[in-house]
This record gives structure tokens, sequence and C-alpha cells, in this order.
């Protein structure tokens, strides 16, 4: 599986650098993350649980950072096991540059091959679940590097009671409202994670 692409993310590059090397920040972005630490120099473990088609299982894997360049981007190798599952493993490069004072474009190449249950699945669906969570990943991870601002709570008409009003999200029409560079930055770190524990 080979998949290449950018995303715009409203934050400096140093922030959002930062937050690729914060393993909290990608547990917290990553679906279906149970564990994530760093395990040395450069090399990070993960779980996972996911569910790809018809197969669920955990994956557990390893990511190893190289060619790393602060704060310009690194180069990402990876293997995971999920069992009977079968297993995956790649390459992932990944770029930042920035784009205006307050804005980073990170772009990414990525090269994966899978094994086991997982490769009988197909080209199709596989390459449509790494976009799902991709979509996922990217989405959780600009709102943790720069959250969108609180919405203005509104006015509270004379005599009625004085407690705030919760505004509800629908994040669905959220997501789909963003831009094509916001839901392709997602890609990123969800391939490189699914391409690890895969």
């Amino acid at each position: 599986m080979e998949m290449t692409g950018e995303r715009r993310i409203p934050a400096p590059r140093e922030k959002v650098w930062q937050a690729l090397n914060d393993p909290t920040v990608l547990k917290d972005s990553l679906p279906g993350c149970e564990f994530m630490e760093r395990a040395g120099d450069n090399q990070y473990n993960a779980r996972l649980a996911l569910k790809i088609g018809p197969i669920y299982a955990r994956f557990s894997g390893t990511v190893t950072l190289s060619d790393i360049d602060p704060p310009n981007g690194y180069t990402l190798t990876g293997e995971g096991q999920g069992g009977v599952a079968g297993f995956a493993k790649g390459t992932a490069k990944v770029r930042l540059a920035e784009d205006g004072p307050d804005a980073t474009l990170l772009t990414y190449d990525v090269n994966a091959q899978v094994g086991g249950k997982l490769a009988q699945l197909g080209a199709r669906l596989i390459d449509s679940t790494a976009k799902t969570l991709s979509d996922q990943f990217f989405t959780r991870f600009v709102n943790r590097v720069a959250p969108p601002p609180p919405a203005p709570e509104p006015a509270t008409p004379e005599g009625a009671p004085a407690h705030a009003a919760t505004a509800r999200v629908d994040w669905k029409a959220e997501l789909a409202s963003q831009p094509l560079w916001v839901k392709v930055a997602i890609a990123v770190w969800l391939l490189i994670v699914l391409m690890m524990v895969l």
C-alpha cells in the first residue's frame, strides 16, 4: 500500500513537531490506542485494538524514527503483529514546512506491506480502512495541537435564570465541513501507526 498527502495544521511548526514526538498526544489521537510509550531513543511501542473489515484484533508494534531533522521532519520505520490477523511493516517520510506565521504544512509519503488474514481482505478494504482511521487520527490530533476557540456564550435574556448554556457540537457535521487538507493531514500519523501495528 502506498499513500501520499498533505495537511495544513493551524499551529506553529515547532508546536506540531513537539506534538508528533509526544506519546501522550499520539495515544489520545490514535483510534483504539490502548498503550503507547517511549521504548528508547527514537523508538515507541504501542498496542491498538482495531476492526478492519470482519477482523477485530489487538495489534502490537514498534516504530523507530530516523533521518531526524527537527523541526522539519523524520522517517518512521514500523513493524507490527496482530496474531492470527496478520502483520504489517513499512516506512513513512513526514515533513513539516511553515505555511504562514501560525500554520504548518505536513506532508507524508507512506509505503507499507501487510500479510496474513489482512492481506486476504483486499487492497480496496485496507485502503478504505486506513483512510477512515487517518481521518479520525488527524481530527483528534489537530484538536489537541490547535483546539478551536470556545464558542461565545449566548446572551441571557433579562429575568431568565443565569445558568450557563451548554453548546452541543455536531462532530460529524464539523468533520464534513473541514477542508480537504484537514482530512488529508489526519492520514499521516494514522497510516504510520496503522502500518506499525497491523
